[in-house]
């Protein structure tokens, strides 16, 4: 990778941000109210999170002690979830899907699941789209794979339902409860859930 005189005083901007929030969120100090250390904890232990295939490689080889901590937050995440793990999976290139082509979006599905298998050891149960970009070709291609959820924009959200229930109640605005599943019946007779992450909060702790 080329110097990247933006990143200074790193070389790069992902030694940079491996450095300030990677390895931070990896080994975050918590403190009492006199300031002192009082815990040290691995936050992807804790909270849904995906890391691209591509960046995995890189830290694999540059920050090995980083890319064996979010590996051991996985396993760690399991036995305090149930056995499910935090760790989603992501699309192979972080590409906007619907302005891909179906085998396209088929072959970054698979290498998504073939690279997260590889390095977590089990099958995604979740997976990012890039810039949450979905229509209903991607979800059909996700649920194909047995890709049971993903996350959308509460943006995205047109209009919602109890199950069983016949009126729909609007959701345009973000109107919608971030706190809960949402099953999506796709034109296949294939369903996937959907959730809504919290876009005040999420922007909050993002900016």
């Amino acid at each position: 990778m080329e110097l990247q005189e933006s990143a200074h005083p790193f070389h790069d901007w992902n030694e940079r941000i491996t450095a300030e929030c990677y390895a931070r969120n990896s080994a975050s100090r918590i403190q009492n109210g006199k300031g002192q250390i009082v815990d040290i904890m691995n936050n992807y232990a804790r909270m849904s999170f995906n890391f691209g295939p591509t960046l995995l490689e890189w830290m694999e080889k540059k920050a090995p002690d980083i890319y064996q901590s979010i590996l051991e937050a996985d396993k760690e995440s399991q036995k305090r979830f149930s056995g499910h793990g935090a760790a989603l999976g992501q699309v192979y290139n972080h590409m906007i899907m619907p302005l891909a082509n179906e085998r396209d979006q088929h072959t970054q599905v698979i290498w998504g699941i073939y690279d997260f298998r590889k390095r977590f050891g089990r099958d995604p149960e979740g997976m990012w789209l890039g810039e949450t970009a979905a229509n209903t070709t991607t979800l059909e291609v996700l649920a194909e794979h047995g890709i049971k959820f993903t996350i959308l924009s509460p943006y995205q959200a047109k209009r919602y339902r109890k199950i069983d229930e016949k009126d729909w109640h609007n959701a345009t605005g973000a109107k919608i409860d971030p706190k809960r599943p949402y099953r999506c019946t796709l034109p296949s007779g294939r369903t996937i859930a959907l959730f809504f992450y919290d876009a005040p909060v999420s922007q909050a702790i993002a900016f």
